[in-house]
């Protein structure tokens, strides 16, 4: 029997039916520029278990704010440590700060010091908690500063670890921005891969789930489905 949990996406549980995601899995979520990825990744960050969230696009105060605007107040999740943050953006421009156990600053310049500081936070979350979920935001930005067999790894990496301790994931990635070979290898580490386009998704592959779109919407509230 495949055990799913909630996405946190509105109508996406209805979309795949029995619960939406399967547990320890991965799920990449990809398409152009702007069509809601990091949004999917709050309301999967605000589905129900505590979630380690590696941010590589935005600083923990940019963070912050774009979870409040959707409703979802990071700061008391961080406080109850129900949202860990690996910032791996802030220590370029020099704005990264300590938070407690639950902040950790890493750069996008440096993918071993993030895999270092994911093996802390996981071990963090697991002292409290048997389950929690996970989001990797982006790889593109990964990419972007690294070699991009070297990021593969890195992924590969990332996903070893998360299952093994129980998790299950999302990780982002703007379509078109690596080379198509790494593209590929992308969506073949991967569980389950959801793609979005602006006004629709598709469920292009997930474990015991076929082929399934329906038309989207982002509102105040975040990412809807509409099946």
């Amino acid at each position: 029997m495949i055990v799913k949990i909630p996405s946190g996406i509105r109508g996406l549980d209805e979309l795949i039916g029995g619960g939406a995601i399967p547990e320890n899995t991965v799920t990449l979520v990809y398409g152009p520029p702007k069509v809601g990825k990091s949004i999917f990744s709050y309301g999967f960050t605000a589905g129900g278990e505590p979630c380690l969230y590696i941010s590589t696009d935005y600083g923990l105060a940019d963070l912050k704010r774009n979870m409040q605007v959707l409703g979802m107040d990071a700061e008391s999740y961080m406080e109850n440590e129900l949202l860990y943050v690996i910032d791996a953006i802030s220590s370029i421009s020099g704005a990264a700060s300590d938070a407690g156990n639950t902040y950790l600053s890493s750069s996008v310049h440096n993918p071993t010091d993030i895999m270092v500081k994911l093996g802390v936070a996981i071990r963090n979350i697991t002292a409290a908690y048997s389950m929690f979920r996970s989001v990797l935001d982006s790889l593109t930005t990964l990419m972007a500063f690294n070699d991009e067999m070297l990021i593969v790894r890195v992924l590969t990496a990332y996903i070893m670890r998360i299952k093994d301790a129980g998790g299950t994931a999302i990780v982002t990635y703007t379509e078109g921005s690596a080379d198509p070979k790494v593209e590929t290898m992308l969506k073949a580490v991967v569980d389950n891969i959801i793609h979005l386009d602006g006004s629709e998704l598709t469920v292009e592959a997930m474990i015991g789930v076929g082929r399934v779109s329906a038309p989207y919407t982002i509102d105040d509230n975040g990412l809807k489905v509409n099946p």
